[in-house]
């Protein structure tokens, strides 16, 4: 039995890890702090904070005093920590945000656990989550980044994020705090906001919306699902070398192009199949008989959109029974069920705000 924080707990992937990690130490006392902005959501976990199964605190990383206070009262062994803005491109046009949250948010945490951790026992532990921006862009014939490559952060959100990691690891060679770290891949799958690239495909699908693409839509990136990461996450927690950085990474490099087209195809598919899910959403092209592959548009590329990502992941192979990844096609036919079973929730999100936004952002009406 153990105490733990999550930082970040009402995001996408953070709500993703409470849930998995609720499930396999149901003694451990779970504490989740996060600030709720624009894609922090208390419903994702509503089902546990009812029960008394997970404490909730609306609270920012930056507060010094309620990490303090926070540490102080819990007695946390464990401290998970998600909570980062992580838009690119909200990065490029609001990039104080990020140098705040990323940056300063992680110092805090890193100031209160070295000392509420004064005199503890090995069990403790600082994880943080990072991403795979951090390495840079690499061309089609280069190795996939290993935990050793160079960091060469091209947006905001990545310098930020390459911040962040050589603060813990600062921390971790000069005061020995017991920090792991990860880089992880793309992640997709339930709870995700509804402004990234899978929900925001499948959710312009079933509604008849534009769906737009950057660029020539040859950018690459690897997929994994969110469940599959929490599993992976997991085992670098409970089983990491302390000091050691690991990539998490699904193993499914696929272009923008590719990844919309399936998921095209994807909803095109399970419309076509079920009457009563054609009723439900009667501006889906494959409701008429139509393909969604038409409401595909090309826009104008964002600034420095980086061409393409990879993980090397054997490490993480090597040194833990890792469990077999879905393969995308799959996680994604998931992912769909998921979004139609839970209307409600993105129906919430996508107010006239993130409209706007959307509209903005890729210059087209939705």
């Amino acid at each position: 039995m153990a105490n733990i924080l999550v930082t970040g707990g009402a995001g996408f992937i953070g709500a993703n890890f409470v849930h998995y990690w609720r499930a396999r130490h149901p003694a451990d006392g779970i504490v989740v702090l996060d600030a709720l902005t624009y894609a922090g959501n208390p419903a994702n976990l509503a089902g546990l904070t009812a029960q008394g199964e997970v404490s909730f605190i609306h609270g920012d990383v930056c507060d010094e005093e309620l990490v303090a206070k926070l540490l102080a009262a819990h007695q946390f062994e464990k401290i998970v920590h998600f909570a980062a803005e992580s838009h690119v491109d909200r990065s490029i046009t609001s990039p104080d945000d990020f140098i705040r949250t990323n940056v300063q948010g992680t110092h805090v945490l890193l100031k209160a656990a070295l000392l509420h951790w004064k005199n503890r026992s090995d069990s403790c532990r600082f994880h943080h989550v990072s991403t795979d921006e951090v390495y840079g862009s690499l061309l089609p014939e280069d190795a996939p980044s290993t935990e050793s490559s160079r960091y060469d952060p091209r947006s905001p959100y990545a310098a930020s994020k390459a911040a962040s990691d050589f603060l813990v690891r600062a921390y971790a060679h000069t005061y020995g705090l017991p920090v792991t770290i990860s880089n992880c891949s793309n992640n997709y799958g339930p709870f995700q906001f509804p402004e990234k690239v899978v929900p925001l495909m499948i959710l312009h699908a079933l509604t008849g919306r534009p769906m737009p693409v950057y660029g020539d839509g040859k950018n690459v990136r690897d997929w994994i699902h969110v469940e599959d990461h929490c599993a992976l996450l997991s085992a670098v927690i409970d089983r990491g070398m302390l000091g050691e950085t690991y990539n998490i990474g699904g193993n499914n490099q696929t272009s923008n192009n590719d990844l919309v087209e399936l998921l095209c195809d994807l909803v095109d598919r399970r419309v076509k199949s079920d009457r009563a899910v054609a009723e439900r959403f009667p501006d889906c092209p494959a409701a008429d008989g139509g393909s969604s592959r038409d409401l595909i548009v090309y826009v104008k590329d964002r600034p420095g959109h980086d061409r393409r990502y990879a993980l090397d992941t054997r490490k993480i192979s090597r040194e833990f029974d890792a469990p077999a990844l879905r393969p995308l096609r799959d996680g994604l036919s998931a992912t769909l069920e998921w979004y139609l079973a839970n209307e409600p929730w993105w129906r919430a999100i996508q107010s006239g705000e993130y409209r706007n936004w959307i509209s903005q952002q890729y210059g087209i009406a939705v």
